[in-house]
């Protein structure tokens, strides 16, 4: 069966953090730069679900929030079964996400979220609807993410390829390309014109501290424990799009020299190239935008679940170290801004995990294999 028109592509995703739709739209690009004829839309698939099924699909916020423990024990069960859900449920709850597919008619659904393509894969199983099925692994590997349904699986590194390949992926549907993010991380400017840009200054160290998109963590804590750096430093905070936290944090930093707070920012690479280190959570999107720009990350306050595990992928692949504890957070930096080598180090093992072009990878590998495929 041949095509007549431009094929129409469908990213679904969901708005839990920032990573799932920042990966979303820096894929959206490099597909409409290579095609600009292409219709590629991007969707939240749960605003196209029943609202019981968005209440229940959310309702992981509540362990996280109250009882991190009891969600590190729930997510460990999902990470290991072959869903993360009743199949009865997410088909009932999805009814309203199919009948949208249906009248989109994609030739591709990329699904961002594993949750997300158990979803596509069971529609595609029992209906009679035809499309060209991705999974975007975004660092997150999960054994429901392996479906027969599933054509091609976009993952981050070869580690997790090979967790996907261990769990029964077949390793011809796997591109190993890194994870899309957007095309600014790939012209970032040298460190002098970023900094220079930035007004930062030229010889004092620049750390970086980050919260999130959605702007997540323990700021005063991580406030306290920096103060406690005896070498001069240049401190930002960027707390993305939670408005409260950035208040707080402009309040405990009102006094004090060489202390920046902002909000959401559309120029995280010039950040990223101009700093010496970051400390963040372990959210696959900040790590991959990380690497490719050679900064090393202190991953610290890691939630239950992926990011710990993240954490140790980051241990294990030199790029960064895992603090974990709150009082290793000062001498971990004197460290590391004052043994060169081991930082030295550190930035060139993250420079060579580095893919700044993967979205274009990604689009161009999903619309080769697309043309064998109908």
């Amino acid at each position: 069966m041949g095509r007549t028109s431009e094929p129409r592509i469908l990213i679904l995703t969901v708005a839990h953090g920032a990573a799932h739709l920042r990966a979303s739209q820096a894929l959206r690009k490099a597909l409409r730069d290579i095609n600009p004829a292409l219709r590629v839309q991007v969707e939240d698939a749960l605003e196209h679900c029943t609202p019981w099924f968005r209440a229940y699909y959310d309702s992981y916020e509540i362990p996280l929030k109250y009882w991190p423990r009891l969600w590190g024990w729930i997510e460990s069960m999902q990470h290991q079964s072959e869903s993360t859900g009743p199949g009865w449920l997410y088909r009932r709850g999805a009814q309203p996400l199919f009948r949208f597919i249906r009248s989109f008619r994609p030739d591709v659904v990329v699904a961002t979220e594993v949750g997300v393509c158990e979803l596509a894969a069971i529609m595609k199983r029992e209906t009679e609807v035809r499309f060209y099925l991705v999974g975007l692994e975004l660092m997150d590997f999960n054994r429901a993410w392996i479906q027969p349904e599933v054509d091609l699986y976009l993952t981050t590194h070869p580690d997790l390829a090979a967790e996907l390949e261990s769990a029964g992926a077949p390793s011809q549907k796997m591109l190993v390309c890194g994870q899309p993010i957007d095309p600014a991380f790939a012209t970032a400017p040298e460190r002098e014109t970023a900094r220079a840009r930035l007004g930062v200054e030229p010889d004092v160290p620049l750390l970086l501290i980050l919260f999130g998109g959605t702007g997540f963590g323990k700021p005063l804590e991580i406030l306290r424990h920096v103060h406690k750096v005896r070498q001069a430093l240049q401190v930002v905070f960027i707390t993305g799009k939670n408005p409260r936290l950035e208040k707080r944090l402009r309040d405990a930093c009102r006094n004090l020299l060489r202390h920046r707070v902002l909000g959401w920012v559309d120029n995280m690479q010039e950040w990223m190239v101009a700093a010496d280190l970051l400390v963040s959570k372990p959210g696959g999107n900040t790590l991959a935008e990380a690497f490719a720009c050679a900064l090393p990350m202190l991953a610290f306050d890691p939630l239950p679940g992926n990011e710990r595990r993240t954490c140790r992928w980051i241990e294990k692949w030199g790029a960064g170290c895992w603090v974990k504890r709150a009082e290793d957070l000062a001498p971990t930096i004197e460290r590391l801004l004052t043994c060169h080598e081991e930082l030295d180090g550190l930035r060139e093992r993250a420079r060579t995990l580095a893919r700044p072009y993967a979205a274009c990878e990604a689009a161009a590998t999903i619309l080769q294999r697309l043309a064998a495929y109908f």
